[in-house]
């Protein structure tokens, strides 16, 4: 990396990624981010035919759009960066199945900050076919746009997210604009105007969980920032202090931010290796992973039937009802944020995947009874143990008197239980599957990020998930 001394926070986060060269990344990182990415394009998959991709697809014929360079994955057609970029964030968080943020600090709430993938991830892709770029430099600024945006989820005073914002929405913008800037060879001063674009972009809002807006949020980011970037390269002018002013994004934002999270930490070390990402193996907010993680051990240890099941108890610290808003869910989109479904489907059906959040599934007699024996309450050991972790405490009472006890800090796909390569590859597959995509090509795509440092562009990868069924 350069050694360049920037003043100013902003102008500083805009050095590290005009500097930032792809040897800079540790190996370690950059195994860690393939399987982020290959996620990512198995969920832009499976997200392009969900409800909210079709009404995507209509939305960009309803544009009179002409022809462009960037894919939409899963339509089969090309479009402006900036829409494809749209398209895919939407597809990706669609189904509430991507990867999330850990925090570090304990006030940090952990697994609320931000979605990383989603909005990076779709604005390096379209940028990077937009520039004919390597898949080592998409590889670079997919990794810049997460660290940025997490770090800046990292530093951002709590309320933030308390009091209602959406860090995926508003911290993904920057993700996205460092992506972009990224691939546009953009240098420091044209950078910070970039990120300065993206912060007057930055926004939405929490009351849309359980919603098709939540989506919205990660690909309207994901295309904010590669605008932000593309009239940065115009000239556009815009402070160099967005982040750190009275007046910029920390302030307005969160009223404060914790400038030793992020001054002088990108990079050091990067947000993949420590604290890490989690992967989600299950399409539900990650909230729910800790819980379904012990029941789903649980029901194997003590061959539990749903049957036997008098009531259940999910305590939690107080932050986590605060997301998990929807105790009688009425469709798929409210069961991904419900911790009694969750608890219901995985006693009901012993699994929780894309074919049991369905609106269906949620309507069904034997899950509304079994929603109405869980109690999802905060519980004070929980709430003692911090709100960097997800602590779920598991109490099961059976119909003959028997007691089930269990708790978890974190959920399968965490640093602390990690999906390797195969196990991620085997989700992608199950995805794309899912979209109609061909045994062949999925498997293709699996070796190509695998090996995607070392592809001298992305065409072949963006060729594959064009069109799925």
């Amino acid at each position: 990396m350069g050694n360049a001394v920037q003043t100013g926070l902003t102008n500083y986060v805009a050095g590290f990624v005009s500097d930032t060269r792809l040897a800079d990344l540790p190996d370690d990182v950059v195994a860690l981010g393939k399987k982020s990415i290959l996620d990512g394009l198995g969920l832009a998959l499976s997200g392009s035919v969900a409800r909210s991709g079709e009404l995507v697809r209509q939305h960009l014929d309803e544009l009179g759009l002409q022809p462009g360079a960037a894919t939409v994955i899963g339509a089969g057609r090309k479009v402006a960066p900036r829409f494809a970029a749209f398209a895919n964030g939407v597809g990706i968080h669609a189904d509430d199945y991507d990867d999330t943020q850990l925090a570090v600090a304990t006030d940090r709430v952990y697994g609320l900050l931000t979605h990383p993938t989603a909005p990076a991830l779709p604005a390096a892709l379209a940028m990077g076919e937009q520039t004919g770029a390597s898949g080592g430099a998409v590889m670079l600024a997919y990794h810049l746009g997460v660290e940025v945006e997490c770090k800046i989820a990292e530093a951002i005073a709590p309320r933030h997210y308390q009091t209602g914002f959406h860090a995926t929405a508003t911290c993904g913008t920057f993700a996205a604009a460092a992506a972009a800037a990224s691939l546009l060879r953009l240098d420091a001063e044209a950078t910070a105007r970039a990120l300065s674009v993206a912060g007057s972009q930055s926004a939405g809002l929490r009351e849309n969980f359980g919603t098709m807006t939540k989506p919205f949020h990660a690909g309207r980011s994901s295309e904010s920032g590669i605008v932000a970037a593309q009239l940065a390269a115009s000239g556009w002018t815009a402070t160099d202090k967005i982040l750190e002013a009275p007046r910029g994004f920390f302030q307005a934002a969160g009223g404060g931010y914790d400038a030793g999270a992020i001054q002088s930490r990108l990079g050091a070390p990067w947000t993949f290796a420590a604290p890490g990402i989690s992967i989600k193996p299950h399409p539900s907010g990650s909230l729910t992973h800790p819980g379904m993680t012990e029941m789903a051990r649980l029901i194997r240890k003590h061959g539990i039937k749903a049957a036997d099941v008098e009531h259940v108890r999910v305590g939690t610290n107080s932050n986590m009802p605060n997301a998990l808003i929807h105790h009688r869910p009425q469709d798929e989109l409210q069961a991904k944020f419900s911790m009694e479904f969750c608890m219901a489907i995985l006693l009901l059906d012993g699994k929780a995947g894309l074919s049991e959040f369905t609106d269906e599934t949620t309507r069904r007699d034997d899950v509304r009874a079994m929603i109405g024996k869980v109690d999802f309450v905060v519980d004070e050991r929980a709430e003692r143990a911090g709100y960097h972790k997800m602590t779920t405490i598991i109490d099961i009472t059976l119909r003959d008197g028997g007691k089930i006890h269990g708790e978890a800090d974190f959920g399968k796909g965490s640093p602390a239980n990690p999906m390797s390569y195969d196990e991620v590859a085997a989700k992608f597959r199950d995805n794309a599957a899912h979209a109609g995509l061909a045994r062949a090509a999925a498997d293709e795509v699996v070796d190509l990020v695998r090996e995607l440092e070392r592809q001298p562009s992305i065409e072949r990868l963006m060729g594959l998930v064009a069109r799925a069924g």
